[in-house]
């Protein structure tokens, strides 16, 4: 028997393959190897056991709501669907004083096992709480982290160490936090990667702070901005559509599109994050990261591979390539109180919100027309469109095409034209879906045309539950999947797009045009789709 620090290759028990995930594998005399997966039958000496590769993963703010209802449900579920190493183990880290039955105890009621296989979800679910302790931290986190650096040593033994820390932190403590990770508490023989959570910055000077105190104690390739927006499905899936399709690529341009639409759309307020809300508004807190990396995903180029560089190479084009927002292409909205829809009670508007200015000039809504600059999408308006407190929830990414020239069928569709336009939709949210809206005669003796939408509903073509996005965004970093989380040039074209626009609305005091809680939003949205030749096609 003998150890070997070279790159393994092997499938998990979901289809994934898998090359760097431990950096490690153990072999016998003919070269064979074993992975290190929880479903591996058989069980390990204790010399193996000492010399076996490991994973700590430290939660910092484990008591907090994001680990609570995300983090520690999605590291259940990967080990429950055998996606975690043998040997990890997770550690939760805050300034509360709890012991590991406390935490244990806190994270309880949030875990669930899958739908689609249930067995032993009991014994499951206690061995995974085995796996997970607490480390109190006091006001020097350093400290701290030191305390937690030989804690996690007693557990990794001699073999090779593989550490990530979850930072959900506050962000103003993110610096401090990364400084005390990489000075005290960095693997000395494997990988050591930090989960940062958004927002990455206030404003391209406060972002290229933070980048250039991460970057001057950490690498690149140690440092995850995290976006559970890009987790889900149907983005994963963006890639898939347009480069394995031969009937997509070839009109994944100017020449076929006319324009492009992506909707965020909330049915509830700013709820309990009224402060955090105040101080970043929509703008900060779903333009910038979830819609731009989004837009990134469907504009790029081609990558030379899958592999996280190369899409991360192509993405970072595409943001360079879009235009600065101005003024003159942007509608603010903040909503104002409303009836529940029930008409049984007043739904408060977001200058009554706990702790909101009562003055407050912050959008809850914004829609904008953004325009990239190169050979294939030159002139093809995207219009996004993001907002709280709106008629429905629903994420969504709408690709209008072009009229058909001298369409025969013309004065079949009357006066309105844009009614014969071919459209994909892409429904990320809710019930994930793919739908793409084509021209038929409908059955008859005459000739009556119709706009019909060929369906692919997730749930009713798939008998399989969707991981949740956090599942698929961790076991990213696991095994150092980089390309759904943005590189420091990414965010730093990001800011560039949005810094000017920022500037100007705090400069001039722009006040958002107010939109009643549970309606469509500003009328100035559909003036600015008019301006640039559009109909939201999402009403």
């Amino acid at each position: 028997m003998w150890l070997t620090a070279m790159v393994t290759t092997f499938h998990t028990p979901n289809g994934l393959t898998v090359s760097e995930t431990l950096n490690v594998g153990f072999g016998d005399s003919n070269g064979s190897f074993r992975n290190d997966l929880a479903s591996t039958n058989g069980l390990i000496n204790e010399t193996e056991k000492e010399l076996s590769p490991s994973l700590s993963i430290t939660i910092l703010g484990a008591t907090g709501e994001l680990a609570r209802q995300k983090i520690f449900p999605a590291l259940f579920a990967l080990f429950y669907s055998g996606c975690l190493p043998k040997k990890f183990q997770i550690f939760g880290y805050s300034r509360d004083h709890i012991s590991d039955e406390d935490l244990q105890a806190l994270i309880t009621e949030n875990l669930t096992c899958r739908i689609d296989h249930r067995e032993n979800c009991s014994d499951k679910m206690s061995s995974f709480l085995e796996r997970v302790s607490y480390e109190p931290g006091g006001y020097d986190i350093c400290d701290g982290l030191i305390m937690l650096d030989k804690r996690m040593k007693t557990f990794e033994g001699n073999g090779i160490a593989n550490r990530i820390f979850y930072l959900s932190e506050a962000h103003d403590e993110i610096h401090g936090v990364a400084n005390c990770v990489a000075a005290n508490a960095q693997s000395k023989s494997g990988f050591t990667r930090l989960i940062f959570e958004k927002p990455f910055g206030y404003d391209r000077g406060s972002s290229e702070t933070i980048t250039k105190a991460l970057l001057s104690r950490l690498s690149e390739g140690q440092i995850y901005r995290i976006d559970d927006l890009l987790g889900k499905e149907l983005i994963e899936n963006l890639t898939v559509l347009r480069f394995s399709n031969l009937i997509f690529e070839p009109l994944w341009n100017r020449t076929f599109i006319r324009n492009i639409q992506v909707i965020y759309s909330e049915d509830w307020g700013v709820q309990n994050k009224g402060r955090y809300f105040d101080k970043h508004g929509i703008l900060r807190d779903i333009v910038q990261s979830h819609i731009l990396q989004t837009i990134a995903l469907l504009a790029m180029e081609p990558p030379v591979s899958l592999e996280g560089e190369d899409i991360r190479n192509e993405k970072v084009k595409v943001l360079r390539s879009m235009r600065k927002l101005t003024l003159d292409d942007v509608v603010l909205g903040q909503y104002k109180a409303s009836i529940s829809k029930d008409e049984k009670f007043k739904v408060a508007g977001y200058l009554d919100e706990p702790n909101v200015s009562p003055n407050s000039l912050t959008p809850t809504f914004v829609a904008a027309a953004l325009y990239i600059d190169n050979g294939r999408w030159d002139g093809v308006p995207f219009l996004i469109k993001a907002g709280k407190g709106l008629i429905k929830h629903k994420v969504e990414i709408r690709i209008q095409f072009r009229h058909v020239p001298g369409n025969l069928y013309r004065e079949r569709f009357g006066f309105n034209i844009d009614l014969a336009t071919n459209e994909l939709v892409l429904r990320v949210q809710p019930d994930e879906a793919i739908l793409l809206k084509v021209n038929n005669k409908v059955p008859g003796l005459g000739l009556q045309l119709d706009s019909s939408e060929l369906n692919l509903l997730y749930k009713d073509m798939y008998d399989t539950e969707i991981p949740d996005s956090y599942e698929r965004l961790i076991l990213d970093v696991i095994v150092g999947d980089t390309h759904l989380f943005m590189r420091s040039d990414e965010l730093a074209a990001t800011w560039e797009i949005l810094t000017p626009l920022l500037d100007d609305i705090e400069k001039y005091k722009i006040a958002p045009e107010l939109y009643i809680f549970g309606g469509r939003g500003p009328v100035g949205a559909y003036y600015l789709g008019a301006k640039h030749g559009v109909r939201w096609s999402d009403d």
